[in-house]
């Protein structure tokens, strides 16, 4: 029991010595922090911008809807018929039937067309159902249906623009690959940062950590310190991180919140939520103790006691 105390007193030692450490040589430590803290806000600050756009996407219904134009001459009852046909299919979600008579009447009230519709014998307008497909209905799902639609007697067209669905999710998924391309990159970077700073650190030691392996310490004992300071490094590199990204959206906030009511104001903005700061803190805590350990692996062998 003693030797559990014993160690676990000791790892205290450490982990406050370490942050002793830091504090003694401020210029240097925030430097270094700064430095990690942007590194690690970026890929954040574009894994949220990602995550909104995806979310705008999906919160446009409307653009996903397509329109099916009945053959000249049916009658509204064979629309309704249509409409039910296509509330029954698994990737409608709901429709909608306007008449021909209600397109007629919506153009009459158009400054534009007005007089051009009263000026019209009969009515030239077909019956429209406007559907709306289902959020997890993909370009390739939807082009079958319309294909399929095509083929019924009682549909004269079928519009429908897709492109800009695929062109849409191929632009997330690029954007996605992106960001993980640039968060390896500069995860990268801070594990080089931290291991510099922690190699330059031994070397300052280097007569410290000679006597105490001449008075027998194990490399364990040696390497403690040097990884609470990279622990300590992800820690508050993590902090400043958040601070950078709280501070981010907030500036944006204003004209993010001005342009949503432009567009409708049926969006609400995604921030930093618990998956998002838990992960920053993650992160920076795994590259803290990596770069640690890549620098105390491979200097602190070479260092041996000269008897």
């Amino acid at each position: 029991m003693n030797a559990i105390v014993n160690y676990c007193i000791r790892h205290a030692q450490n982990c406050i010595g370490a942050l002793g450490n830091l504090v003694r040589q401020p210029m240097a430590s925030t430097l270094t922090i700064a430095v990690i803290g942007i590194a690690l806000a970026m890929p954040s600050g574009l894994n949220i911008i990602v995550s909104n756009g995806r979310a705008l996407a999906g919160g446009f219904e409307d653009i996903r809807d397509f329109s099916v134009y009945t053959k000249p001459g049916a009658t509204l009852a064979q629309a309704e018929n249509l409409r039910g046909r296509l509330d029954d299919d698994d990737l409608v979600a709901n429709t909608r039937l306007i008449s021909a008579e209600q397109a007629l009447e919506e153009l009459r009230t158009d400054n534009e067309f007005g007089d051009v519709v009263i000026a019209l014998a009969d009515n030239p307008l077909p019956h429209t159902v406007v559907v709306r497909p289902i959020p997890k209905a993909d370009p390739e799902k939807l082009q079958i249906l319309t294909e399929r639609l095509a083929q019924d007697p009682l549909v004269d067209i079928v519009r429908l623009d897709t492109e800009w669905v695929r062109r849409l999710n191929a632009f997330l998924e690029l954007a996605r690959r992106a960001v993980w391309i640039v968060a390896t990159m500069l995860v990268g970077a801070v594990i080089i940062i931290v291991g510099n700073t922690i190699r330059l650190d031994i070397q300052n030691r280097r007569a410290e950590i000679e006597v105490s392996k001449l008075l027998g310490a194990s490399d364990g004992f040696v390497r403690r310190p040097f990884l609470y300071t990279g622990f300590w490094y992800g820690i508050f590199g993590g902090c400043f991180a958040l601070l950078l990204l709280a501070g981010s959206l907030w500036a944006l906030s204003g004209p993010v919140e001005r342009l949503v009511r432009l567009y409708g104001g049926g969006f609400t903005p995604l921030g930093m939520d618990g998956a998002t700061i838990a992960l920053v803190f993650a992160v920076g805590l795994a590259a803290g103790l990596a770069g640690a350990w890549s620098a105390v692996a491979r200097h602190l062998a070479a260092i041996q006691p000269k008897v």
